[in-house]
């Protein structure tokens, strides 16, 4: 039986986005105090801007909108990349941790660009 798509939270690629926030939230308190309005702040935002920009570009009538705001979503992932990569090497996280993160961000990326591919 195929599952038919109603709304964006049916969406895997939505899904995986919305999990991925979660991760950043709860990896980001560990933080230091002074990160708090710096990059755990940006990592916040980056993050959160994925999963609502696959939610925002669902919910347009037209397939070329849709495609702008998935293009917003896959540039938020790769900022976001980067600022794992600072993280790390700054040592708010462990290599695990980030491997963690990069290969479920990897997997949020190739979903984006194939269904961008697909509109």
């Amino acid at each position: 039986m195929e599952h038919k798509i109603k709304n964006f939270r049916d969406l895997e690629i939505w899904a995986l986005g919305k999990e991925i926030v979660l991760d950043m939230y709860k990896m980001t308190k560990a933080f230091p105090r002074e990160e708090l309005y710096g990059l755990a702040a940006q990592m916040r935002r980056a993050t959160v801007s994925i999963p609502s920009n696959i939610a925002e570009g669902f919910n347009r009538r037209h397939n070329k909108e849709y495609r702008q705001f998935l293009y917003i979503a896959l540039g938020s992932c790769a900022e976001l990349e980067t600022q794992i990569d600072v993280s790390c090497e700054l040592k708010y996280f462990s290599p695990e941790q980030s491997e963690h993160l990069l290969e479920k961000l990897d997997h949020e990326t190739r979903m984006l660009r194939n269904l961008i591919r697909k509109l």
